[in-house]
């Protein structure tokens, strides 16, 4: 039996779901929540924080963009593993737990408030993370569905 779990897999829902991230930071949240999802600006001021060395906003996006696709699929990938849920479901208990990596400690590492006090940015936030998460998993899922059955061994 496949796994739909395969490199390729991985990759194209990473980067479906970081594109879908990035399109919902910039177009939809501000409409919603009144917030534009910058995390590249958490990028930059944990790589200040940890080198000293200030990243240009283009760097850090760069950086938050290959985190998003290849990471966060990777870490679905993981979550489904671990705790043998439905890819879906996977999905969305490795969003709440991103989000709160995010929101819940990294955050306050930089001197924000905690969860940034569950504001605007906090929810938008969750709604992102964990959307993605779930859109990353739903369309392992629709991968997976679409691949054709291993071949035979040949005799």
């Amino acid at each position: 039996m496949s796994s739909p779990l395969t490199v390729k897999n991985l990759a194209i829902a990473g980067l479906i779901g970081e594109l879908s991230f990035e399109a919902y930071a910039w177009l939809v949240s501000p409409l919603i929540f009144g917030v534009t999802l910058e995390p590249a600006n958490l990028v930059t001021g944990l790589t200040k924080m940890a080198t000293g060395v200030l990243l240009p906003y283009g760097g850090a996006f760069a950086i938050h963009f290959l985190i998003g696709a290849f990471g966060f699929a990777i870490f679905v990938a993981l979550t489904h593993l671990v705790t043998r849920t439905k890819l879906i479901w996977s999905g969305v208990i490795a969003g709440v737990v991103l989000w709160f990596v995010a929101q819940g400690i990294l955050a306050p590492v930089l001197g924000r408030e905690f969860m940034m006090g569950f504001g605007s940015y906090t929810q938008s936030s969750f709604v992102g993370h964990v959307g993605m998460s779930a859109l990353i998993a739903f369309v392992l899922v629709k991968l997976h569905a679409a691949m054709p059955p291993a071949a035979a061994p040949q005799s």
